[in-house]
């Protein structure tokens, strides 16, 4: 870990109840000794609790967090690690069906998209405007704000709706 301090936030959108007290353990151990997480429950998701975390700690924690939450099952949550002396910033975005998405951000917290990625965009599209659109949605996590947005506006005190499936 490098001796340079980073600023972050955890957003856990939701988690089980059983899940609570070992996603605490998991944030001491990543960040070091940091608040107690506050629970509350989440609308969006009837069962499950949300809280939030301000953090300072090693440059690179936010990749130690994500990597200590990455995999548990009903955990939903999102990691900002601000860009910091010689080193961008990092979002970390989790769901249950999509898994993790990780993208660099400037100092304002924009997605960086690389020129690497851009390339394989219009290389793999083989000149099909929407599989250019498909491969940049992906590359901006669009899918993962998609699925995300319920949970974040939930926890602002927003009403939410929920559309269910059909057939």
């Amino acid at each position: 870990m490098s001796d340079i301090e980073a600023r972050g936030v955890l957003y856990v959108h939701s988690a089980p109840a059983a899940l609570c007290p070992h996603i605490e353990w998991a944030v001491g151990a990543a960040l070091g000794a940091q608040e107690k997480l506050e629970w509350e429950p989440q609308p969006a998701a009837p069962g499950t609790y949300r809280a939030e975390i301000d953090w300072i700690a090693s440059q690179g924690s936010g990749a130690k967090l994500a990597s200590s939450l990455r995999g548990w099952a009903h955990l939903r949550y999102e990691i900002t690690e601000e860009a910091s002396l010689g080193s961008d910033g990092s979002r970390w975005s989790h769901t249950p069906e999509l898994g993790i998405f990780h993208a660099t951000t400037d100092v304002t917290g924009n997605i960086m998209v690389s020129e690497d990625r851009i390339r394989y965009a219009y290389e793999h599209a083989n000149g099909d405007p929407s599989a250019v659109y498909h491969e940049l949605s992906l590359a901006l996590g669009e899918a993962w704000d998609e699925e995300l947005e319920p949970f974040r506006q939930a926890a602002d005190g927003a009403n939410v709706r929920w559309l269910h499936r059909v057939g």
